[in-house]
Formats: C-alpha cells, structure tokens, sequence
C-alpha cells in the first residue's frame, strides 16, 4: 500500500446548556475536515501548516464580512500538530490541525439478505 497522507481539521465546538438555573458551557473537540493530499508527508507538513494560517472556523467565518482578516495565533507542538486560536471582534475559536498518514483501510461489506427457515404451509 502507498502512503496516503491527510490533513485533519478539529475545532473546539462550545455548548451552552442550563442545569438547575446553572449556565454551563460545555466544549469538546469535532473533526470538521478531512483532506486528502496528493504527496508525501513533505507536502502535508506544508498543507497542514497552510491550513493553520489560512483557515477560518465556522464560528468565525458565519459572522464574518467580506474582506475581514481575524488575529490569529498559531502554534507548532512538539508532535507536530497546529493549535490555532482565531479571534474577530467579540469571538474567539480554537482549531487544532494535524497529519495524519492512512495505515489501514477496507471497504464496508453488507451482509446477505435474512432467508426464513422453511416452515410448512399455513405456519410462516
């Protein structure tokens, strides 16, 4: 099998849910995009790093105007995976970006169509 290289895009969702007259925003982390590079893991450091300084997150990009450009802060880790933070007037979002090379892969299989035991006439 040939190495087949993507870029993942997470973003850091928020909801906001009331328990017991307590406001709690809840966050968790959502992949939003997965994307199939043409190359080697060079050319998907440099997507990814593309991705990390290009990228606008939903919750950004749904209040934004033609021609605006949020602030941005992005950060390498260690292992190589983007943590960005994206700031536009009053909101903020949090992407993490990485690569990820394809290791195994196989396509679903559906199983054959029930068949009902035989049953004698009158009985089914």
């Amino acid at each position: 099998m040939t190495a087949e290289w993507y870029v993942l895009i997470e973003e850091d969702t928020r909801v906001t849910e009331y328990v017991e007259g307590t406001q709690l925003k809840l966050h968790r982390w959502m992949l939003t995009g997965t994307h199939h590079i043409e190359g080697d893991e060079t050319q998907a450091l440099a997507a990814a790093e593309d991705t990390a300084l290009h990228y606008i997150p939903d919750t950004i990009a749904r209040h934004a105007k033609p021609g605006d450009e949020p602030a941005r802060h992005a950060l390498l880790a260690r292992d190589g995976a983007w943590m960005v933070i994206v700031r536009q007037r009053h909101r903020e979002a949090r992407i993490r970006v990485t690569t990820a090379r394809l290791m195994h892969s196989h396509e679903e299989k559906e199983a054959p169509p029930k068949t009902k035991p035989w049953a004698p006439p009158g009985q089914a």
